[in-house]
């Protein structure tokens, strides 16, 4: 479908361009919410007679999405999700996950907002862009992490993944030493219980 735009949409184009995308996408998102108009020669000439009011709007919601980008720009919002030892999550954090962490900090944002290629699917720090314009795309952290202690930890530049590994290896290198000192340990023992018992062999058959 052929549309005209009514404000600067990301990779799409400028106000007034003429662009071709998905029906579903035009359908659902771009015509409901005033950001495209289809490119009928009434809308066309509608455009025209309407641009000097649509560019006064554009700049107002820009001037609008600067101001909330000043506070919401860096940002960190934690999300809890369960995840393995690898730090694979059990499941995935999605638009709408973040959206809603992102609304409980106390900024309303919508899910289609956020710019996420795919899902995040690890533990971490995750880097996220936020349309709140086509001019103005802050940047805002997810904290992915399994607890609010680790979310802490993250914060403060650590590896939780790694560092659960690297505990975990400790644990097994201290078994494996315990191990090796308790065989070290027994095998003296049952050397003397064998000369002892030779000693007491000898002794007894002496007439």
């Amino acid at each position: 479908m052929q549309v005209i735009l009514l404000e600067r949409i990301g990779r799409l184009g400028q106000m007034g361009d003429v662009v071709t995308v998905k029906d579903g996408f035009a359908r659902n998102y771009l015509l409901p919410h005033g950001k495209a108009l289809r490119a009928t020669e009434a809308n066309r000439a509608r455009f025209e007679r309407e641009r000097a009011q649509l560019e006064a709007r554009d700049l107002e919601f820009k001037s609008e999405a600067e101001s909330v980008s000043a506070k919401l720009a860096g940002h960190s919002f934690v999300v809890i999700r369960q995840a393995g030892e690898s730090g694979q999550l059990y499941g995935s954090v999605s638009t709408r996950d973040i959206a809603s962490a992102v609304s409980e900090g106390g900024f309303s944002i919508e899910r289609r907002q956020v710019m996420l290629d795919r899902p995040i699917k690890a533990l971490g720090l995750h880097d996220i862009r936020v349309s709140l314009h086509g001019e103005v795309e802050p940047h805002i952290t997810i904290n992915v992490a399994r607890s609010a202690e680790e979310a802490i930890r993250q914060a403060r530049g650590e590896d939780v993944s790694r560092a659960k590994t690297e505990a975990e290896e400790d644990a097994e290198a201290a078994k494996r030493t315990a191990e090796a000192l308790f065989e070290e340990g027994a095998a003296p023992n049952e050397g003397e219980g064998e000369v002892e018992a030779e000693a007491a062999s000898e002794t007894t058959e002496q007439p």
